[in-house]
C-alpha cells in the first residue's frame, strides 16, 4: 500500500509540470516565457504588430477595360494661313502624343475609365497670341460599330512668351452596360483634335509640320577651311 501511495504521488507531480496541449498553444502565440507586456521585439504589447500575410488585392474588374486609341486623322491639329501647305504660313499646332487608360467595373456597375492624355502644342510665323483654346473631343463605339457618345472638351493653353508647350489632361467617363455580360471589350474610345475637313484632310494625306514648325532653326556649322594645294 505504501509503494502504490508512493507511486500516485510521483504521477501527480510529474502531471502538475506538464503544461496541457491548450496552455502551451498560447504559450506559443503569447510568446512563451516572455514578461508580460513585451513581445518578441522586447517591443510594447499595445504596439501594432506586422501583419502576417500580405493585404488582399483590389477585387479585379469583372472583364477587359476598352480599347482606348488616337484617331489618326484628328491626331493633329495644324492651322494654316493660306492654301499652300508651307512653314511661313503655319498658324497654332498640336499633337497629341500618347495616352493611357486604366478602368474599373464589377457585377453590374457602369465602367469608369480613367485616361491621360498627353498633348504638344506650338506656336507658328502665323500665330496671332500667346494664348490659345484648343478643343478634343472623346468618343465611345461599340467596337467597329456606330459612336454611343461623344463628348468635347477645351484645352486652354498660355505659351508663356515660349514658342512650344506640353499639357497633360486626365479625364473621367462613365459607360453605362447593358447587362452584366457586357465586357469593356465590346467597346472603343477614340480620342482626337477638333479639327476641320481641310485639317483632317491634310492629316490623313501624311503631310504634317511639327508643333516647333516656324521657330528658328539652329545655325549650320560653318565649312572647314580648304588645305592650299601645292602646284
Amino acid at each position: 500500500m505504501r509503494r502504490v501511495l508512493s507511486a500516485l504521488a510521483a504521477v501527480a507531480v510529474a502531471v502538475s509540470l506538464v503544461p496541457t496541449a491548450a496552455d502551451a498553444q498560447s504559450g506559443r502565440q503569447r510568446g512563451g516565457s516572455r514578461p508580460s507586456g513585451q513581445s518578441a521585439s522586447g517591443d510594447s504589447a499595445d504596439a501594432p504588430r506586422p501583419q502576417r500575410f500580405a493585404p488582399l488585392r483590389r477585387r479585379v474588374n469583372a472583364g477587359p477595360c476598352p480599347y482606348v486609341k488616337i484617331l489618326y486623322d484628328a491626331a493633329r491639329y495644324v492651322e494654316l494661313d493660306g492654301a499652300r501647305a508651307a512653314v511661313s504660313n503655319v498658324g497654332y499646332t498640336g499633337e497629341l502624343e500618347g495616352v493611357s487608360a486604366d478602368c474599373a467595373y464589377r457585377e453590374a456597375e457602369p465602367i469608369r475609365l480613367d485616361i491621360s492624355m498627353l498633348f504638344r502644342l506650338g506656336r507658328g510665323p502665323q500665330a496671332t497670341g500667346d494664348q490659345k483654346t484648343y478643343r478634343y473631343w472623346i468618343a465611345v463605339t461599340e467596337r467597329n460599330s456606330a459612336i454611343l457618345t461623344k463628348e468635347y472638351f477645351d484645352l486652354p493653353v498660355n505659351f508663356g512668351g515660349e514658342r512650344t508647350a506640353a499639357v497633360t489632361e486626365e479625364r473621367t467617363i462613365t459607360i453605362p452596360r447593358a447587362s452584366i455580360t457586357t465586357s469593356g471589350a465590346s467597346f472603343e474610345v477614340l480620342i482626337g483634335f477638333d479639327v476641320t475637313p481641310e485639317m483632317a484632310e491634310f492629316n490623313r494625306s501624311g503631310s504634317r509640320f511639327r508643333v516647333n514648325a516656324g521657330t528658328t532653326p539652329a545655325a549650320p556649322a560653318p565649312a572647314p577651311a580648304a588645305s592650299p594645294s601645292s602646284e
